[in-house]
């Protein structure tokens, strides 16, 4: 099957959505597939390259001439742009795709060449883009309970840098909302949580939620380099992984580890932006930027993870990655982490944004390592229904099925 993936950026570039596509491609041309991916291109970035069997095209598209727009990275607009539409077209016409299987907002310059083309189109739903302009569906801080004219263009005001920038994409959004859902032959939420927000379930549009994926053999991840090592506290620490922000759960997290009495060591692997906490509770590591090998070691030697997010977060790998290595987890019970870890089971779920309900579920597993192990082992046996050999699989039928 000759398969087009589309997003808007594309690693180097980090990002969940990006690491993805990224290994879905791979995996997709190792079963078999001739497999390329447009993208847009970026800074010293090659406009052409293989990788891992992979064909990558990186292209431009007239909104990179206002890159203000969109802060500091690039992201395809909501609208068609024209500049895209013709260098998908050339993309398109090299490559002569049966399935093209767009990300984000990037596939919206592909539907004016989508019947020209003859390709299938599937649109995998990473986050609420679908209603939301800003993607997250969070409004002042807090879960949005669905778009409104006003509510929609103050918030996209305040993320685009401007009323005028925010009205635009937030109108281009919703005017491209009915010719997508007509053109679209599978979406394909990573969550049931994604479908909902979407207003996938509301209408009859044709979806199948299919999570993201871990590798198969991620458990086996050799361990880090002694330098990566012995910045870690002892074994039986706590673990967060992930950007140290508020719509991570980062504040809520630090509340509730300050009124912990001698609690292990709280470890912070991730990534910092200009609102993160600059001080931190005693006993606190924050470790900046490790790669993943560094990750999966720091699971390995750690008791629990933390996954507090106040946002709906749509599929969370990280708590995947955390099950793998046979942890508990504590998540918050919002999006699609009740999706991933199974309350009393494989963890334990918390409301969203409640220190003290955090500060107890982490109080419970401390006091009880047994308990701890226990669900680590349960979550090790369910994360099979995220490795690659499975849902790589799931993609592939459903592929088939468009097709047909």
């Amino acid at each position: 099957m000759r398969i087009l993936m589309l997003i808007d950026s594309y690693p180097p570039m980090i990002g969940g959505a990006q690491q993805h596509v990224r290994n879905l491609s791979i995996a997709l041309a190792a079963r078999g597939h001739d497999v390329a991916v447009a993208t847009l291109a970026g800074p010293g970035m090659k406009s052409y390259e293989e990788d891992g069997g992979v064909r990558i095209y990186r292209l431009r598209g007239t909104l990179q001439r206002a890159e203000t727009i969109f802060r500091d990275r690039t992201y395809a607009p909501p609208l068609p742009d024209p500049e895209l539409v013709r260098a998908i077209r050339a993309v398109v016409m090299r490559e002569r795709p049966t399935i093209v299987h767009a990300h984000n907002w990037m596939g919206r310059s592909f539907m004016p060449i989508k019947r020209w083309s003859e390709a299938k189109l599937v649109v995998t739903v990473h986050d609420y883009n679908l209603s939301c302009a800003t993607w997250i569906l969070m409004r002042n801080g807090e879960p949005c309970s669905g778009p409104g004219p006003v509510k929609c263009l103050t918030c996209a005001g305040a993320n685009y840098n401007g009323l005028a920038k925010g009205a635009a994409v937030a109108l281009g959004n919703w005017a491209m909302n009915k010719p997508e859902r007509s053109l679209v032959d599978m979406f394909i939420p990573v969550s049931a949580a994604v479908a909902t927000g979407n207003r996938l379930t509301m209408g009859k549009y044709p979806y199948r939620v299919i999570p993201n994926f871990i590798p198969d053999d991620i458990a086996d991840t050799p361990e880090a380099p002694s330098d990566y090592r012995s910045q870690l506290p002892a074994d039986g620490y706590l673990l967060f992984v992930g950007s140290l922000t508020r719509q991570k759960g980062i504040e809520t997290l630090l509340e509730a580890y300050a009124g912990l009495a001698g609690a292990p060591a709280l470890v912070l692997v991730g990534y910092t932006l200009p609102e993160s906490p600059t001080t931190f509770p005693p006993n606190v590591v924050v470790l900046k930027n490790w790669p993943h090998a560094a990750v999966m070691t720091a699971w390995r030697h750690s008791l629990v993870g933390i996954v507090p997010s106040i946002w709906p977060d749509p599929c969370p790998s990280v708590a995947m990655e955390a099950m793998a290595a046979g942890k508990a987890v504590i998540a918050s019970d919002i999006g699609g982490l009740p999706e991933i870890v199974e309350d009393g089971k494989t963890g334990i779920l918390v409301p969203p944004g409640r220190p003290e309900a955090l500060r107890r579920a982490i109080a419970r597993l401390v006091d009880d390592p047994d308990l701890a192990a226990r669900m680590g082992a349960a979550g090790r046996a369910r994360v099979t229904a995220f490795h690659a050999g499975t849902v790589v699989g799931h993609i592939e039928s459903l592929y088939a099925e468009v097709s047909a």
